[in-house]
């Protein structure tokens, strides 16, 4: 594409990096690029570009015969008033389906997950190490954010504790109130970038979309048990004043996943740089003799919280991958049935 391209500075202004492959930004055929804006059932809302001028948001239908469903984040093609393709997804943001069989995917080509967590009351740091995985699992670049600073009792205790629960992931402190840490979240959201933000309902995401862009999205007060109120029910784009885009989720209610071993690895660093001491290369630092891990845990330089978290992840995952694969399955059922009878003589 050529760089002086008035369309490639437009599309720029959408999220658009030398990243994303599409080939239909200066097609001679009559397409033209968009990106979703929100999707909800059978029809789109893009930021497209039906000429030279700026972009124009309008509502598309979907195309039946479609490569891709199109979600928040993908850039497309549009022709006669349809929707005719789906460009390449760089990045992926998904987990399973509440049907238990789909993937769902929540955005595509997102460049920086923001792992929103508030510490007002004590986070749940199970919540955010699935979080980890779910980001590190869609190719962006996880950054921790933790809100609500200025009502936490105890800061510097509650911001080590989630620090310890994210190794190597760079940790903003912010207070949409006091206006702490905008500065450093803006540094995020520069252009050609695509940032989202993920996380439980109640952390919030949406006073730091209105603290950092001067908005008045509606903010709902968290419930006195805790437990969020859900103010985003769609998926949305928002231009920053940083000349990039920020995609807004809703709160994830159920933390289900389906990601990679190399996403999990990069979550829990600290186990995955343990098990490289242990006995035996395959070892599931469940009583295995020599576990590195569990030494670890038994002189204290990893929380036992920790791996029983990881423990938990990947039980989840082997499950996810035998639902995929019904002769894994029907293995593992003989393994439950020999463990009942095995149970019942003793």
């Amino acid at each position: 594409m050529v760089s002086s391209s008035p369309v490639q500075e437009e599309l720029g202004r959408l999220g658009w990096s030398p990243a994303d492959n599409l080939d239909f930004v200066e097609a001679d055929d009559g397409r033209r690029p968009g990106r979703v804006v929100i999707a909800h059932g059978p029809t789109v809302e893009l930021a497209w570009f039906p000429g030279a001028g700026p972009a124009v948001f309008e509502t598309f239908d979907l195309r039946r015969d479609l490569n891709l469903r199109p979600v928040a984040g993908d850039w497309v093609a549009v022709q006669d008033g349809r929707i005719v393709e789906v460009g390449p997804r760089r990045t992926v943001l998904r987990r399973p389906d509440p049907n238990g069989r789909d993937t769902q995917v929540l955005a595509a080509n997102i460049d920086t997950v923001m792992i929103v967590l508030a510490i007002d009351r004590d986070p749940s740091l199970k919540a955010l190490e699935r979080l980890q995985v779910m980001a590190w699992d869609s190719g962006a670049a996880p950054v921790l954010v933790l809100t609500k600073v200025d009502e936490c009792a105890d800061p510097a205790a509650a911001v080590e504790r989630a620090t310890q629960a994210a190794p190597g992931v760079p940790v903003v402190v912010t207070s949409s109130y006091q206006r702490l840490g905008l500065d450093e979240l803006r540094s995020y959201l520069g252009p050609g970038t695509t940032t989202t933000m993920l996380g439980a309902s109640g952390a919030g995401k949406t006073s730091l979309l209105n603290a950092l862009e001067g908005r008045n999205e509606n903010v709902r007060e968290v419930g006195a048990g805790g437990q969020g109120r859900h103010t985003t029910t769609t998926r949305r784009l928002f231009f920053t004043s940083g000349g990039g885009v920020l995609l807004d989720v809703p709160g994830i209610r159920s933390l289900d996943l389906q990601a990679s071993e190399e996403a999990v690895d990069e979550t829990f660093t600290d186990i995955l740089e343990a098990a490289h001491h242990c006995r035996f290369r395959d070892c599931n630092h469940a009583g295995d003799r020599g576990c590195a891990v569990e030494e670890a845990v038994a002189q204290g330089t990893i929380p036992l919280r920790r791996l029983e978290s990881w423990r938990s992840i990947q039980r989840e995952l082997a499950y996810q991958e035998r639902k995929n694969d019904p002769m894994a399955m029907a293995e593992q059922r003989k393994v439950w049935k020999q463990m009942c009878k095995d149970i019942k003589r003793r």
